[in-house]
């Protein structure tokens, strides 16, 4: 199998997230994307990445990536089959990480891009998702679980983008469980070995 991949994309990153913690056995070819190479534009005429060719199937989107991943092995039930009602919960917190969270993000990162308002407005518009997620984590380490679930995996790339544009603010921003749940994920194992060069 291989996977089409770009270090530093939050959807390659989560997609890597998955397959390694499900024990995949995959090649990962780290794309240069200016230089897309011609098998990955074969399978996939987007070009985007994450790309998973699994030798029976061509998978271009992280989440169905991700989902591909854990129905192949999901030794801590990161998909939350021991509590359906969480699993919708979760379900619907990864759509609107996709959707919303995404375009503030980007807005924030690169606010110089967007100068109808400034970086400290964008990330102000952000803050009642960061509240929310703040609020997910009172009582337990993970979102909807004493364990990691998909969402937690699928949330973290853009948190920790969101994170690095100002990491003085977030340092003493009024979120601790929702600093503290990051700077867990950033420190693991997993985390690691998906990011090394």
């Amino acid at each position: 199998m291989i996977l089409y991949s770009f270090r530093r994309c939050p959807w390659a990153m989560r997609a890597r997230l998955a397959l390694r913690y499900a024990g995949c056995e995959v090649q990962v070819h780290e794309v240069q994307m200016k230089h897309k190479p011609a098998e990955l534009l074969a399978l996939s005429p987007k070009g985007t990445v994450p790309v998973l060719d699994t030798g029976e199937e061509v998978l271009e989107e992280s989440l169905d990536i991700m989902r591909w991943a854990l129905e192949q092995h999901d030794p801590e039930d990161w998909r939350l089959i021991a509590d359906p009602l969480a699993a919708q919960h979760a379900k619907a917190l990864i759509a609107r990480n996709d959707q919303d969270f995404k375009v503030q993000v980007n807005l924030y990162k690169y606010a110089e891009r967007y100068p109808a308002h400034s970086r400290a407005h964008y990330r102000e518009q952000a803050e009642p998702w960061l509240a929310e997620l703040e609020g997910l984590l009172d009582g337990r380490p993970y979102l909807f679980a004493q364990h990691a679930s998909l969402a937690d995996a699928a949330l973290l790339p853009l948190l920790r983008q969101f994170a690095g544009v100002e990491p003085e603010w977030f340092a003493e921003a009024p979120y601790p469980r929702l600093r503290s749940w990051l700077q867990g994920w950033l420190a693991s194992d997993l985390f690691k070995a998906v990011m090394a060069r």
